[in-house]
């Protein structure tokens, strides 16, 4: 095992720790615009994290630079997307307590 390697081992792990901090906030956060906070480390470090570690273990080539473009990707339009969630849903009505307007709080 050389330094490239555990170096993306390393990468690959913070990675997916993020990854799985962010799906047990989505079990543990009780309202909807609280788990849109909980998908943001997933898409700006998680996927990136992940794709680095990939590209790195993968070595210099067409295939590294591949994973490079879609962790660069998914960081950028990861955040746009839960803006564009986030509107919608008050667009909709959503309350930032979840419940539904005229409704009182449970």
């Amino acid at each position: 095992m050389d330094v490239r390697h555990g170096f993306a081992v390393a990468l690959l792990v913070c990675g997916m720790a993020a990854l799985l901090l962010s799906a047990l906030a989505l079990l543990a956060l009780p309202t909807p615009y609280a788990r849109l906070h909980a998908l943001s480390p997933a898409a700006s470090l998680g996927v990136p994290l992940i794709c680095l570690a990939l590209a790195l273990d993968a070595g210099p080539g067409r295939a590294a630079l591949k994973l490079l473009f879609i962790g660069a990707l998914t960081a950028v339009s990861g955040p746009v997307v839960t803006i564009v969630i986030g509107r919608t849903m008050a667009r909709e009505g959503e309350q930032p307590g979840g419940d539904a307007p005229g409704e009182p709080p449970a």
